[in-house]
């Protein structure tokens, strides 16, 4: 029995050994065992997946998307560029869908699609309320149509939109992909914030930022109403938030600093005031019952300028 033991243990120490003498010497069988494993994991493809996201993540593809042709733009037609980070993108607690058909359309990459979480343009590949907003323009009867074109990215910062920032480029080109679709934009829906209040960003650096952005709308044509809405809050280490929210901060007084500025710049939806704790479904992001009061919020918004604008 002791004789077994100690001749499993001299193979042992002996495999041991030769193992470290062939690693460090690249003598076999440690390169053909190196190379089998590349092998292996070679020829492990990637799960499949109806989504498709470019470099930056954003969705620019969806196996289940039904294209249409892009309706035709009229005065009842209402073309949304939509913008900002997570809460404007697809990280909503709640999918929507067109409950009209080709009349609320996703507008990406001169295609139409029928309007259906996830919209492309955006990160990430939950619900949004976008296409809620644009199912309740039609049934008031404000609009017979509605194009969507999103561009949100999940943890942007402001710095991001302006000029010389990795977004702004993408910014113009969205713009220009609408334009040569035939679409004037109508109304620009800002929803960002919440990561310049964690990353420290002045007020006043907020504003040069945003109005930078704004600057680049209106050299490429953009004359529409920019909606800046009052968002900055999003809880918990988790995701990348505070665990207490401070309703009286520095994004918050630069937000309603630019929404009296002039410039075409108005007040867009107060998350931050509008929805409670029931209304994020992790202390940070949009679910059922908030994506139906900030709809219903932006929905009053819109009308009243409509209003404002047939006087």
């Amino acid at each position: 029995m002791r004789k077994t033991i100690a001749v499993g243990l001299g193979a042992l120490i002996a495999m041991y050994v030769l193992g470290g003498m062939s690693a460090r010497h690249e003598i076999f069988p440690w390169p053909q065992l190196s190379a089998l494993k590349k092998m292996a994991g070679a020829e492990k493809a990637p799960a499949p997946s109806r989504y498709t996201f470019d470099d930056k993540e954003r969705l620019i593809g969806d196996e289940s998307k039904t294209p249409v042709p892009c309706p035709p733009q009229t005065d009842r037609t209402a073309v949304l560029l939509v913008l900002g980070q997570s809460n404007a993108a697809n990280d909503g607690g709640q999918r929507h869908r067109s409950n009209y058909g080709a009349r609320v359309v996703n507008a990406f990459g001169k295609r139409c699609f029928v309007a259906a979480s996830p919209l492309l343009g955006s990160t990430d590949t939950k619900g949004e309320y976008w296409t809620l907003l644009g199912n309740k323009l039609i049934a008031s009867g404000q609009n017979d149509s509605v194009i969507i074109a999103p561009l949100a990215y999940s943890g942007s910062e402001v710095a991001r939109w302006a000029a010389g920032g990795d977004i702004n480029p993408v910014l113009v080109d969205t713009v220009k992909q609408l334009q040569d679709s035939g679409y004037r934009i109508t109304s620009v829906l800002w929803v960002q914030g919440e990561k310049d209040l964690v990353i420290g960003t002045t007020a006043e650096a907020y504003q040069e930022r945003f109005l930078s952005m704004v600057d680049t709308l209106r050299q490429h044509g953009v004359e529409a109403p920019v909606y800046i809405s009052i968002a900055s809050k999003c809880l918990e280490p988790s995701n990348g938030g505070f665990k207490e929210h401070i309703p009286d901060n520095a994004i918050v007084r630069a937000q309603m600093a630019l929404s009296k500025s002039g410039h075409g710049i108005r007040e867009g939806a107060n998350s931050d005031a509008l929805l409670d704790g029931d209304d994020r479904y992790d202390d940070c992001h949009i679910g059922g019952s908030g994506a139906e009061k900030v709809s219903q919020a932006w929905l009053s918004l819109l009308r009243g300028d409509r209003l404002e604008t047939s006087r």
